[in-house]
């Protein structure tokens, strides 16, 4: 199981421990620990009637299996939102945003250097992304007042989900080493950036750097392209974990990375809609 992706690194040597202790794909014998127990290398698991089975099975994910997956964690991201926006008084909402933020960040971070997959802590971060969702959605449609930004940035975020997910079927963007490694870096980047420009703003500091000027749309429209590319990565990690035969449960795991992207993409439209409307 090679490949440059440091993320399907880890998740293909849980893989290959999980088919060590005898947790293979089914109908394939040549898995398992021998000892306690288990049979060698290549031998048959006995039974009770003496006749040959295959060892424990874990079924592989299926490409199926993580669109399931990113609809589901959709829906629960929507559903949230609209709580949240329903039920956090509007007083609340700057409050209510950053505190999700943080929780979100926190989750994510958790998610992205577990070796394991956990739907639980999927969701969770889901239903906590909702609730950041629905007061920034909140606060520059109601608060704000920009008429019809919401459903322009989600039309405009599922637009740009889809042309990039044709581009990579088609072969005319591809997730090669440097590709990859170049991404990962310029997002590092991106989010300590956002990350020190909101302690500063905390502390009452302001860069320009998410403001209506020069600095705030240059600001975006990168974030924006980034986030747009970083659909490939995870095109490529579900490919690529398909292959492998990852077990069925990674498809979380490679469902929450659409959903990151998602999320971004979605936020980093919205202001710029706001800019642009600003302006008029």
């Amino acid at each position: 199981m090679k490949t440059s992706n440091p993320v399907l690194s880890r998740l293909g040597q849980a893989a290959e421990r999980e088919r060590a202790a005898g947790y293979g794909p089914a109908g394939q014998p040549g898995y398992g620990q021998p000892g306690y127990g288990q049979p060698a290398y290549g031998e048959p698991y006995p039974t009770a009637t003496g006749y040959p089975a295959s060892p424990p099975a874990v079924e592989p994910m299926t490409i199926d299996d993580v669109v399931v997956k990113t609809v589901t964690l959709l829906g629960i991201t929507g559903i949230s939102a609209v709580a949240a926006w329903n039920l956090i008084p509007d007083a609340l909402t700057s409050a209510a945003w950053i505190g999700a933020a943080l929780v979100g960040l926190v989750l994510g971070l958790v998610i992205s250097f577990m070796r394991v997959a956990n739907p639980a802590l999927v969701v969770t971060y889901a239903v906590v992304e909702g609730v950041f969702v629905g007061m920034v959605s909140k606060f520059f449609a109601v608060i704000a007042g920009f008429q019809g930004i919401i459903l322009q940035a989600v039309v405009a975020t599922f637009g740009v989900f889809f042309l990039m997910a044709v581009l990579y079927r088609a072969r005319l963007i591809r997730a090669t080493p440097k590709f990859t490694r170049g991404l990962i870096a310029v997002m590092g980047g991106l989010f300590a950036v956002m990350l020190i420009n909101l302690v500063l703003a905390l502390f009452g500091v302001e860069t320009g750097l998410r403001d209506n000027g020069a600095l705030g749309y240059i600001f975006s429209l990168v974030c924006i392209v980034v986030a747009s590319l970083s659909f490939i990565l995870s095109f490529n990690e579900i490919e690529e974990g398909v292959r492998m035969g990852l077990p069925r449960r990674y498809s979380w795991t490679a469902a929450f990375g659409i959903l990151v992207s998602l999320i971004w993409l979605y936020i980093e439209i919205l202001r710029l809609l706001s800019f642009l409307q600003g302006d008029d």
